[in-house]
């Protein structure tokens, strides 16, 4: 009986996100939704290319700061989801962002690249590139990861294994 009432009482949880996930299709792909969102800056972090990944890594460098989103309304099972999504590579931290439209702070989630030394971090990461040159194929390799996730296959990959071996497969065949 109580199930009803313990999803509406579940903790939402707000969720800055700066790289894929600013693309609604890999969103409604993911939580089958598009939550509601904000404009936000994260000051005092730095959104870098990881070389061999078409996603970025923010890491926390002085004087600098990445322009994203607040995803709102995210609830327990969504950042499960998430936290799946994100792997091994990202550690979810909170994060003080602040939000554009009316300079109002919050504390959010964000996924922060795990290794702070890592040598494949380098440059800037643009949204706007990745959405002509790689969003379609991101897109479809976010489905494959929700579909072996909706099914739980034992055999199921993380998602750097499903990444890697999705863009080793188009390669071969352009």
């Amino acid at each position: 009986m109580g199930s009803a009432s313990a999803v509406n009482t579940s903790n939402l949880h707000s969720v800055f996100v700066y790289g894929s996930l600013l693309a609604d299709d890999v969103v409604r792909v993911l939580l089958k939704r598009i939550p509601q969102s904000s404009s936000a800056i994260l000051p005092g972090y730095h959104r870098f290319s990881v070389k061999g990944r078409v996603y970025p890594a923010i890491l926390p460098l002085e004087n600098k700061k990445v322009t994203g989103k607040v995803l709102f309304g995210i609830t327990d099972p969504e950042l499960h989801i998430l936290d799946e999504f994100e792997d091994v590579e990202y550690e979810r931290s909170i994060v003080d962002v602040s939000l554009v439209d009316n300079a109002g702070k919050l504390q959010a989630k964000a996924y922060v690249w795990k290794n702070k030394d890592d040598p494949n971090l380098y440059g800037d990461w643009d949204f706007e590139e990745w959405r002509g040159v790689h969003m379609k194929d991101f897109v479809n390799m976010t489905m494959g990861f929700v579909e072996e996730l909706e099914l739980e296959l034992p055999e199921s990959k993380t998602r750097v294994a499903k990444y890697e071996s999705f863009y080793r497969e188009n390669a071969d065949n352009p």
